[in-house]
């Protein structure tokens, strides 16, 4: 082949070393400008995150392995180089090859994604257990067992600045619909049960930190999991068209250290006993 052809085919081989040397190098910067998926803050979270960058290098592997075929047959057996059509019916060891090659692939990958799902679906060993109902368009929070209950819905000044004829500049408006008045509080290095239902459409509570997302469905309980690392701030949405403020309803969870989850579990019993007590003797009244 000449250096004419092979020009082309080293160079587009070299960029092709090249951009696959810079994304195992950038995964974490990519992450960050929305180019990957988060590698999140909980042990099942680094689990999809490592099963995702598998499955994205065997695809560019065999992306450069086919297309480079083809690019290469393309250039070495074109018709100005004499190149003329092979005259056969068909090839049983090539079929046979091609058949095993993707079979032994998948099951590679299979297998490690078919533990994560199992993983994924065991409550067992939960220390606490909290339920998750969707509303239109809201959600409602439950600490099972303890008696605190609230809604979380949209920030009164993301509401705000959503509406039609709103004079509001959108980038001075904080996490802009992604903010919440009641934030759901939990705490880190704790296995937690999520309970999760609708009371009236189908609606689906997902925090990309977490890898979490479950449909929240009407007279259906579905059950997951979590468990943080870290104490922080994680934010998510609805993930299920519930509706025309569908995009309005969202996530926000803030993780406490067990210590700092207690006293806050303790003020909420707190206030909720005493606006208990204030509606009764209303009611008396």
């Amino acid at each position: 082949m000449s250096s004419a052809v092979m020009s082309p085919i080293g160079t587009l081989m070299s960029r092709l070393a090249i951009a696959a040397s810079l994304g195992a190098v950038s995964q974490n910067a990519f992450a960050e400008y929305g180019l990957n998926m988060p590698q999140g803050v909980t042990e099942l979270s680094k689990e999809v995150y490592d099963l995702h960058m598998l499955v994205f290098y065997v695809c560019c592997a065999i992306g450069v392995v086919v297309f480079g075929a083809m690019i290469y047959s393309v250039f070495a057996h074109r018709k100005s180089k004499g190149a003329k059509a092979a005259n056969f019916h068909h090839s049983t060891a090539v079929e046979i090859v091609w058949t095993i090659i993707p079979f032994v692939i998948l099951i590679a990958l299979a297998l490690p994604a078919a533990k994560t799902l199992v993983k994924m679906e065991n409550t067992r060993g939960a220390e606490m257990s909290i339920k998750i109902t969707g509303y239109q368009w809201k959600w409602q929070y439950e600490h099972v067992g303890e008696g605190v209950s609230y809604y979380s819905t949209l920030t009164q000044e993301s509401n705000y600045a959503r509406q039609t004829g709103a004079d509001v500049d959108l980038t001075q408006v904080e996490n802009y619909l992604l903010d919440v008045d009641n934030a759901l509080v939990i705490p880190s290095d704790t296995k937690i049960r999520l309970l999760l239902t609708a009371a009236d459409v189908i609606h689906a509570w997902w925090v990309p930190d977490f890898a979490v997302k479950k449909d929240a469905i009407p007279g259906y309980i579905n059950e997951t999991w979590v468990k943080v690392d870290k104490p922080g701030v994680y934010r998510g949405q609805c993930a299920e068209l519930c509706g025309r403020d569908h995009g309005f309803m969202p996530i926000v969870v803030i993780v406490k250290t067990p210590e700092e989850y207690q006293q806050w579990l303790s003020e909420q019993k707190a206030q909720q006993a005493s606006l208990s007590s204030a509606t009764h003797v209303a009611l008396a009244q």
